[in-house]
């Protein structure tokens, strides 16, 4: 018999990783890990790929604290700190060039926060400019940046124009003055208006808002508002995000009331709403909380099979090597992962001492590669399969998931069902043997819905 949506909700809504990477970083294997390992990882990476790496650069300061935000941030009213970090940053992309050697092309830029609009338009020229000073652009490189409304100006705009940037993702969270007041979210409808046409009007070829759901005092009534406005703008791509619970981690969630959050099945009818009017706009569904446009390159990727996620989320683009820069960035050399320490200071003092600024790191073994592989594959296919001699162990729970319609079980794969795309993060769970193998005795994760 098929369970109804709150017996399905009362099953799978448990804590489980979002699924950015595998192994997730709670389980990596830093006593095996090492930075000559890495370097050597990356090195070979870099040497096999013809793709071009991908930076990605955290910009960490904002100048107020939103407080649903589980990011590495650092909050400051003073500008003064924007170039010194430049400089920083810049100086461990020196420290990654003198391994890397000459020739090096640059296959993507994004710049991720924090705020990175919080930083001027020269400063922001100026890390640029330098940074590919001496390099090489691949003829299919996309550069992106994010962006808080409230404080992207013109200026902003047409300087990242000018410097290759067609790409932009607008922070909008949720169009609800009670919620933004909530969860101290300074913005107005004009921002965001006059930043998404000032965009395309310059020629930003894409452009994605990312709003969220389950916030505090969201109800059918907001979300409904908030989703026709943004349909209304119709950006390129939409991210309709899970709002992540975990004041464990992050103190400044504590700043409400739990008991203002939608919970549970109000929660999921929070998603199946805006889902359900986001599609009937005409955008598509890529993925765990993604929709794009039919003509948006994310949406092409996806029907070409193409599509691939990493710690920023859905991409268009497989880069097998991405370096991350700045306090907490995280890299990636497909067979290895590596992160920054978390701090501004730390990060300042190992770099004056001409170190790489990690913290730790992750060396994946061949188990790993193949249950990333089947992750990846469930992301971002909707299905996974398996040679007939290597049929997973995890038979029972995948079987339990086939009963409860999230899947169909086949003789050597799986396919994810309409239902089961409100339920990916529980469908990866099965093939993540390092959770599977060590519980956490505490929570580390947010809950599924």
């Amino acid at each position: 018999m098929s369970l109804t949506q709150k017996e399905l909700i009362r099953k799978y809504n448990v804590p489980v990783p979002r699924y950015t990477s595998y192994p997730t970083v709670p389980f990596w294997d830093t006593e095996k890990w090492n930075e000559d390992q890495w370097i050597e990882k990356v090195k070979i990476t870099h040497k096999e790929s013809s793709e071009g790496i991908s930076l990605y650069i955290h910009l960490p300061f904002c100048e107020s604290l939103c407080t649903y935000c589980g990011c590495n941030k650092r909050i400051t009213k003073n500008h003064d700190v924007e170039l010194p970090y430049i400089q920083d940053v810049l100086k461990e992309w020196d420290l990654y060039k003198q391994h890397l050697g000459k020739g090096i092309t640059i296959g993507d830029i994004h710049l991720g926060g924090g705020t990175p609009t919080f930083f001027t338009p020269e400063n922001l020229k100026f890390l640029i400019t330098t940074l590919l000073a001496d390099l090489k652009i691949s003829p299919r490189a996309e550069f992106s940046f994010e962006a808080h409304p409230a404080n992207t100006t013109i200026e902003h705009l047409k300087t990242l124009f000018s410097l290759g940037f067609r790409r932009l993702s607008l922070g909008v969270q949720d169009f609800d003055p009670l919620v933004q007041f909530i969860i101290n979210r300074k913005q107005s409808e004009e921002d965001i208006f006059r930043v998404m046409n000032q965009a395309q009007q310059l020629g930003y070829s894409s452009i994605n808002f990312d709003l969220i759901y389950g916030l505090p005092k969201q109800t059918l009534a907001t979300v409904e508002n908030t989703v026709n406005k943004v349909i209304a703008l119709k950006p390129d791509r939409i991210s309709f995000y899970s709002y992540a619970h975990v004041p464990w981690l992050q103190p400044g969630q504590r700043h409400y009331d739990e008991k203002d959050l939608p919970k549970d099945e109000e929660k999921l009818q929070l998603y199946e709403l805006g889902k359900q009017m986001i599609l009937e706009a005409g955008y598509e569904d890529i993925g765990m909380d993604h929709f794009a446009l039919p003509g948006d390159a994310l949406f092409k990727a996806f029907e070409n099979e193409t599509l691939h996620r990493n710690f920023m989320g859905y991409t268009d683009r497989f880069s097998p090597l991405m370096i991350g820069l700045g306090v907490s960035s995280i890299s990636d050399s497909w067979n290895a992962f590596a992160q920054n320490v978390k701090s501004v200071e730390e990060y300042r003092s190992l770099l004056a001492q001409n170190k790489l600024p990690l913290l730790k790191g992750h060396i994946h073994n061949t188990e790993d590669l193949v249950f990333r592989k089947h992750i990846l594959n469930i992301m971002c296919e909707g299905r996974t399969s398996w040679e007939a001699s290597n049929t997973p162990d995890n038979i029972n729970e995948l079987t339990s998931l086939s009963d409860d319609g999230l899947i169909i079980l086949k003789a050597n794969g799986l396919e994810i069902t309409p239902l089961g795309k409100s339920f990916l993060r529980n469908i990866c769970m099965p093939f993540d043997q390092r959770l599977r193998a060590k519980q956490p005795g505490t929570n580390i994760f947010s809950n599924a819905i």
